[in-house]
């Protein structure tokens, strides 16, 4: 690949900085299906603008999605999508609209509290005996969609309620895919603000994919050789970071 011919205003260093943060962002995604912008965003922030970053990790996350389904997508979980995919369109409708009428200020501590706190229950060994009920997927659905929408993270709590009543393939798989369709609202919107417009953004993408294609193959094979117990802590470690950087940026805020 000609990087200069590619990208011209893009270093060496910045794009060997950009791909080995995707890497292992996308490791992450590939085991769990979800948690880039937890390890990508703070990276990326040192060497491209930060205004770039979300539509950049939005295009990427869809498209890993899309890989996703192609190899895997018989072990996604039907009904489990029929019960929160509603919830989650519901959720952004209205994740949109509490973004454009009030200040959300303590929200994301709240929240961060609540899946920090959830996280660290697990991994201690608490979990409960019985699965959460199906009738959990509503509220699950519908904070996962006004999350996503209010603060562009929301895939720990789909994962908080897939990882209680599906097996490691078909909880990951079916994250995935709800990850691609909360990605896909933000590229429509995204693409009707202009935001890809510019070539430079969609060729940036195109460079970074090999990076992405290998960490989702890496996170792949990981997965494979993880038991349920290893998987699911892994799982809720990443929901626990995920929190807790709710929790620091409301802190900082």
């Amino acid at each position: 690949m000609d990087l200069s011919a590619l990208l011209p205003d893009v270093s060496l260093p910045a794009y060997a900085t950009m791909s080995a943060a995707l890497a292992v962002a996308y490791v992450i995604f590939g085991i769990a299906g979800f948690g880039t912008a937890l390890v990508a965003a703070p990276v990326l922030a040192y060497v491209m603008p930060v205004a770039q970053i979300v539509p950049l990790l939005a295009l990427m996350d869809c498209s890993a999605a899309l890989l996703n389904l192609a190899r895997d997508g018989r072990a996604a979980d039907r009904t489990e999508l029929r019960r929160l995919v509603p919830c989650l369109l519901i959720g952004s409708l209205i994740g949109a609209a509490l973004l454009l009428r009030i200040r959300a200020d303590l929200l994301p501590a709240v929240l961060g509290v609540f899946v920090t706190t959830y996280a660290i229950w697990s991994l201690l060994g608490k979990r409960p005996a019985t699965r959460l009920s199906s009738s959990a997927a509503v509220p699950f659905g519908l904070v996962g969609g006004i999350c996503s929408a209010m603060f562009g993270s929301g895939g720990f709590l789909y994962a908080i309620y897939l990882s209680s009543r599906l097996d490691k393939d078909a909880m990951r798989v079916t994250q995935s895919t709800l990850i691609g369709l909360s990605t896909l609202t933000r590229l429509v919107l995204f693409l009707l603000a202009g935001v890809y417009a510019r070539a430079e953004l969609l060729k940036l993408a195109v460079a970074l994919a090999p990076a992405m294609i290998a960490g989702l193959w890496a996170g792949r094979q990981m997965t494979l050789r993880m038991s349920r117990e290893q998987f699911l802590r892994v799982v809720n470690v990443i929901v626990l970071l995920s929190g807790s950087a709710l929790v620091i940026r409301a802190w900082l805020a």
